[in-house]
């Protein structure tokens, strides 16, 4: 039985000989930032957006910020059941879970609730795998809001800014 060797050879970039110097490099490096000057100084063409004057104009593909959804009876869907948070590819999600006291019953379904729901978007890719892995329908990508902020405390989600203020069915949706 023969074997074959199979070895791969990486061959090494040649460089021209205008290449060898580390002038054309920089000569390229002051004409994108030139043309960048130029555009911007002449040509009116800005490329920041006056904040807070003008807002942002996200993409249609935009999946939305993060948000808790209640069920007919006003009550969280969100039951502590960790899947969100053990899918996420970037840890962005925390939850600490509590046990449902007889008096908090009418603001609970299930025996436990997310006593802490927190999510980082400082971490969040916003892939939507939290809301695909939920199996109350409780967190969903829909709202809207601000990516822009003076610290990075507000780019942290918690339950009670994620928590839509009103129970309901929310039509086309999973209950």
């Amino acid at each position: 039985m023969a074997t074959v060797n199979v070895v791969n050879v990486v061959k090494r970039h040649q460089f021209k000989w205008y290449e060898k110097f580390y002038f054309y490099s920089i000569g390229v490096g002051m004409w994108i930032t030139l043309k960048h000057f130029f555009r911007v100084a002449f040509m009116g063409k800005a490329v920041t957006i006056d904040f807070p004057d003008k807002k942002r104009e996200y993409s249609s593909r935009f999946r939305g910020m993060h948000s808790l959804k209640r069920d007919e009876q006003g009550r969280e869907r969100c039951t502590s059941c960790f899947c969100c948070m053990w899918i996420c590819p970037a840890d962005a999600i925390h939850i600490e879970a509590a046990s449902v006291t007889p008096e908090d019953q009418h603001l609970h379904p299930e025996d436990k609730y997310a006593k802490v729901f927190e999510i980082d978007l400082l971490r969040c890719i916003f892939c939507g795998l939290c809301e695909e892995a939920c199996p109350k329908g409780a967190i969903y990508l829909d709202g809207n809001g601000e990516m822009a902020t003076d610290n990075r405390e507000d780019l942290i989600l918690t339950k009670e800014r994620m928590t839509e203020k009103f129970g309901g069915p929310i039509l086309g949706r999973r209950n």
